[in-house]
């Protein structure tokens, strides 16, 4: 496969605002196109849960006393829309009635899939060093309840044959290969006669399930990385030496990061795009820094050339707001958050109305500073990253 390069094209139905566009490659006359959209570490954290439940009491929807429904609601209007949209499943699930656990080993409510789907994702990453906190029994329980809603995984196995597969998914006509893999984790390391449950981070390997994927007819290949330092923004150097590596010496068509739950660069390598970091899309840690509530969707269409795949990058920033903490007989703050939710930030800066200038100023922090953090590594200019705009 030729090695994608950026183009400045959109997709149908987005627009994107450009001040100067450099040479397009030259369309292939039937060629075909589609777009993805990748987002951050789904981490749900206690309090997320607590939301969860009181959403449920006043929504009276959801499934045994827990509805994640309006945390997630605002990602809909940009997920939905993508051809193929990727969550990265940092943790597994445990039972719809729990019990449920938070930090450093996570079990969480399946019911938080049945939200992932409807908010319009296809499928997930599931290699994280979360992904063994509670042994082959959890991962096993979390793939049969992603089966169970419809969501596609790929990092993680119930079997070693399964463990073999290729995750490969039909998007407009073209056969898209999902590849996940992880560092260990040093909580709870498969023990050797399982290490086949989950990819541990591999150029090699890698370099063999691409081989496989392409034996299977994928046209494009896509993976994701969790990796690097936690609440880092910049990444590290083993991160910019494996991107080095796969972008040499595999044809993998993109590199989706994850880990750090702080937004982190994304930038072209040989001619690869690779998001090293797109922050959290949804977590609320127990000691929140400003930097990992802000989140990224990555958004990529690709569009095929007579020399092969051509990419476009695009981003929008998300927010997870959380309520102030009020002391008991304390009044609430006037415009205050009152609830957890995940907010699309250009949305909510594009329609301002009904919020305090606290709250507008915040977003508009969680913008700028997101946009740093992208370009910092020179992506926009030549390589063409810009902010995605829906159509109105």
């Amino acid at each position: 496969m030729g090695r994608s390069v950026a183009v400045l094209a959109i997709s149908a139905g987005l627009t994107v605002s450009c001040s100067s566009e450099a040479a397009q490659p030259q369309a292939k006359a039937d060629g075909r196109s589609f777009t993805v959209a990748a987002a951050g570490d789904v981490l749900i954290h206690p309090e997320l849960v607590e939301q969860a439940a009181k959403d449920a009491e006043e929504s009276g929807e959801g499934e045994a006393g827990l509805d994640f429904g309006p945390l997630l609601a605002g990602l809909k209007p940009v997920i939905s829309k993508a051809d193929l949209a990727i969550c990265h499943m940092e943790t597994p699930v445990g039972r719809p009635e729990g019990p449920f656990e938070g930090y450093p080993e996570f079990l969480v409510p399946p019911q938080v899939l049945t939200t992932l789907k409807d908010v319009g994702y296809d499928t997930c990453s599931t290699a994280s060093n979360h992904t063994f906190d509670h042994g082959l029994k959890a991962v096993r329980r979390t793939l049969d309840a992603m089966d169970e809603v419809g969501l596609g995984h790929t990092g993680s196995a119930r079997t070693p044959e399964e463990a073999e597969q290729i995750n490969i998914r039909d998007v407009n006509g073209v056969k898209v290969a999902h590849l996940s893999y992880s560092w260990e984790s040093f909580l709870s390391p498969a023990p050797e006669k399982e290490s086949w449950a989950f990819n541990r981070s591999s150029t090699g390997d890698v370099k063999k399930a691409e081989k496989r994927a392409r034996d299977k007819g994928a046209g494009v290949v896509i993976l994701s990385l969790h990796w690097g330092l936690d609440h880092y923004n910049e990444p590290s150097v083993p991160q910019l030496d494996m991107a080095q590596r796969i972008t040499e010496e595999t044809g993998v068509d993109l590199v989706i990061g994850h880990h750090a739950h702080v937004v982190q660069p994304i930038q072209k390598v040989n001619g690869t795009w690779v998001a090293y970091g797109l922050g959290n899309q949804v977590a609320r840690h127990s000691s929140p820094t400003g930097l990992t509530e802000e989140g990224a969707i990555g958004w990529f269409e690709f569009r095929e050339t007579a020399d092969g795949w051509d990419v476009s990058a695009r981003y929008r920033t998300t927010q997870v707001d959380i309520p102030p903490e009020i002391e008991a007989g304390e009044k609430a703050i006037e415009g205050a958050v009152e609830d957890l939710r995940v907010v699309d930030v250009q949305q909510a800066l594009e329609n301002p109305e009904g919020l305090s200038d606290d709250r507008i100023a915040r977003y508009r922090l969680a913008e700028n500073r997101t946009r740093g953090f992208l370009y910092n590594r020179g992506a926009p200019g030549g390589d063409g990253l810009k902010r995605l705009s829906l159509e109105k």
